[in-house]
């Protein structure tokens, strides 16, 4: 983990899945997150696991007939349906969207930052630990700083999501064309980057840290080999996370993504996973 984390630059929530892949990743690398020691998910995380949303393959919602080069308003008029909370109609006021949901997903998918692609939002503060017992670990004090992200989550339309997605596929597909990938489809690319979120370990337990000469490390190996994107993700603490990635799941099956494509949730517990 990076001290340099401390103020970061993140944020665009775009289009649909983006809307929890880009906050995701508001939440990754602003390093921070609220963690209450469960053992349980919570209430509102059960909830959001259990209601599945109709699954809309094939959505027949016509292509918009816009240019990529002019898609931002139209993107923002749709999007500022999916919530009602004023933060995220704050996210929404960056420019090339689409270009910056594509790249940043292309980077999620891979284990990456998208730390290049996202210019909209700066949080400040510290990045926090506390010594105990002879050994330093992540300070849950942090943690609550990304509730606000999590409700934004909760509250937004997954079938909203899906039709939007459905509105604006084709510019997703020029937009991954442009970063280079002429034959691939971006739709297996936005699987890849869900998948990559979902098999992130929910750890309820204090995450140890060892000092390095400019950051720090996890002491857990199991959790320190974790992709880059997975080791930010933890950082929000175990209840937020399992909020976003049951949301995230919900809106991979209004996708049309299927239950055997999605990882079950995945408990951490030291000395296995």
């Amino acid at each position: 983990m990076d001290e340099n984390n401390k103020i970061v630059k993140i944020g665009i929530v775009i289009l649909i899945v983006l809307l929890v892949a880009l906050a995701v990743y508001y939440l990754i690398f602003a390093g921070r997150g609220k963690a209450k020691q469960v053992a349980e998910p919570s209430p509102q995380a059960q909830k959001a696991a259990g209601e599945k949303a109709p699954v809309e393959t094939g959505i027949n919602l016509a292509a918009l007939s816009v240019e990529l080069d002019k898609s931002d308003d139209p993107v923002r008029n749709l999007l500022a349906e999916l919530s009602s909370n004023p933060t995220f109609g704050q996210w929404l006021k960056t420019k090339e969207l689409i270009r910056k949901f594509v790249a940043s997903v292309d980077n999620i998918a891979n284990g990456q930052s998208p730390r290049a692609h996202l210019d909209f939002f700066a949080l400040g503060g510290e990045f926090k630990t506390v010594f105990r017992n002879g050994r330093t670990y992540l300070d849950p004090s942090c943690y609550d700083r990304y509730k606000n992200v999590a409700d934004i989550f909760v509250s937004t339309s997954s079938t909203g999501c899906a039709r939007m997605y459905g509105s604006f596929k084709p510019l997703f597909q020029q937009a991954y064309r442009e970063l280079g990938y002429p034959k691939e489809d971006f739709h297996q690319t936005l699987l890849r980057a869900i998948v990559e979120i979902l098999k992130t370990p929910v750890v309820h337990e204090s995450i140890a840290l060892e000092k390095k000469i400019i950051s720090y490390a996890m002491a857990d190996p199991k959790l320190e080999e974790l992709s880059l994107a997975q080791k930010h993700l933890l950082r929000m603490g175990p209840e937020n996370l399992q909020l976003i990635q049951a949301k995230l799941r919900e809106i991979a099956l209004a996708l049309g993504f299927t239950e055997n494509e999605l990882p079950r949730p995945i408990i951490y517990q030291s000395g296995r996973r």
